[in-house]
């Protein structure tokens, strides 16, 4: 049994063909690409991978639209341009999906976050991800820090599979957020946060849940930039990364304190009549 791919792209000829190399064993590879104007689609398509363009209207829905594309398998391994599929976990999605029961539904497998050739095992927020799923039984909500509800059980898997969010620079990197962190305060301003449960936060059974419910607190907690570099430095000790953790710490405290910012901006202007 064989796993199908899919691979969102927008303007990602640089990271494309090594995301692609790595997932050379499947025999159905998709890439739903957002209108990229640079060699991306021709980097695809020479690589064998079956392309569809589809305007971006949002991320949670862009997802959506590549989970209904026709994959020839039930199983389908979600991935972005900049990850990469080491051999060791290639094994485990194969054995796998083989004796895979009914019930379950997906399976969620550990990221490493490489920056500077480092590995950031430390200072990595979150490590666990939903990333292969059985065809036609999960979907995306929420259109930033998109969340993946799934009908059925979660299967927790051993391997790894690698990230490199500053594969294309800092400027890349911190034009991203700034968009990203736009969407996450218009969010909080709106009041459109769930409501929380320190239960649910602290002892929920789902991954997922419990980082939605701790998402939801962070949010209502005062200094959060502060609260944020304190938890990823000293908590999860992220000097034990070398400068690339410490570096990781910073930026990450940075990009919160945007959304703070930006969240203010926009209570600012709404209080005074400017939109």
């Amino acid at each position: 049994m064989s796993i199908s791919v899919l691979i969102l792209t927008k303007n990602e000829q640089q990271d494309l063909p090594e995301c692609l190399a790595s997932v050379i064993w499947s025999n159905d590879i998709h890439v739903l690409d957002s209108g990229s104007t640079d060699n991306t689609l021709h980097v695809a398509e020479e690589a064998g991978a079956k392309v569809s363009v589809r305007p971006f209207d949002g991320y949670a829905s862009q997802r959506n639209a590549g989970l209904s594309l026709p994959f020839l398998n039930e199983w389908i391994l979600i991935l972005d341009a900049d990850e990469r599929i080491p051999p060791s976990l290639v094994d485990e999605l194969l054995a796998f999906v083989r004796q895979a029961p009914t019930s379950v539904a997906a399976a969620r497998f550990r990221r490493r976050d490489i920056w500077w050739g480092r590995w950031l095992k430390n200072a990595q927020i979150s490590p666990f991800y939903i990333r292969l799923v059985r065809k036609g039984r999960a979907h995306y909500e929420r259109e930033i820090n998109e969340v993946l509800m799934v009908d059925g059980e979660v299967v927790d898997l051993h391997g790894y599979f690698d990230h490199y969010p500053f594969s294309k620079g800092m400027d890349h990197w911190i034009t991203k957020h700034n968009i990203y962190s736009r969407m996450e305060a218009q969010l909080i301003a709106q009041r459109q946060i769930a409501d929380h449960s320190w239960g649910k936060a602290l002892f929920g059974r789902d991954f997922n849940e419990r980082r939605l419910h701790q998402k939801a607190i962070f949010y209502k907690l005062p200094g959060r930039p502060f609260v944020k570099f304190f938890y990823m430095f000293f908590l999860r000790r992220a000097f034990m990364d070398g400068w690339p953790g410490v570096r990781y710490a910073l930026v990450q405290s940075i990009y919160e304190y945007f959304i703070v910012l930006k969240t203010k901006e926009i209570d600012f202007r709404s209080r005074n009549g400017f939109f």
